[in-house]
């Protein structure tokens, strides 16, 4: 019986401690680095941590592009969620009707990590659109909806997230110049 309190206790003890970390990480935190031949920039998201919204800038592309995505955690276990795969799946961005595309499913914790892609726009001219959006709806969100064959109940058990970019200009300059370098070091 010792042992069990003082195994709940542990548990508790570091639930609470991930909670205050939390609580104090809700600060706009922007995550900008580089892999191989490419430089991101990555914002976790508000309701869901673990969601990320990515811009990825790649050498191949001279780093005039951004490939845009993001990442859903589901706990909804169902056996054809791979069959998402490549996949247009309904979203309002904003209460904008939009589709975004499946590219991966992983297992992840214990559920499933999805990632959506929104596309590849020119660098500069999407993320100053972007950063107009934003400032005109003060928020970016995104709920995965029900669709013609897809009902999102089924597959998230957390269907809407939101994230900070107010500092989305800034992050992806970084990230561009961070490509611009890679770019410098493999001529």
């Amino acid at each position: 019986m010792k042992r069990f309190l003082i195994f709940i206790s542990l548990h508790l003890f570091l639930f609470l401690l991930v909670f205050v970390h939390q609580a104090q990480a809700s600060d706009e935190e922007w995550t900008i680095d580089r892999f191989r031949g490419l430089s991101y920039a990555r914002v976790s998201g508000e309701v869901t941590h673990g969601d990320s919204l990515n811009f990825f800038i790649s050498t191949e592309d001279n780093c005039e592009k951004v490939y845009n995505n993001f990442t859903f955690y589901t706990y909804e276990k169902p056996g054809d969620i791979k069959q998402l795969i490549d996949k247009d799946i309904p979203i309002k961005m904003n209460g904008v009707d939009l589709t975004a595309n499946v590219i991966s499913v992983s297992p992840f914790l214990m559920g499933y990590r999805v990632s959506f892609s929104l596309g590849k726009f020119p660098t500069k001219e999407y993320i100053y659109f972007l950063k107009e959006f934003y400032d005109e709806f003060q928020k970016y969100e995104i709920e995965i909806v029900d669709g013609i064959d897809f009902k999102v109940a089924k597959y998230f058990d957390i269907p809407v997230n939101n994230w900070k970019l107010d500092k989305l200009v800034p992050s992806i300059l970084e990230a561009n110049k961070i490509c611009k370098d890679i770019n410098n070091l493999d001529s």
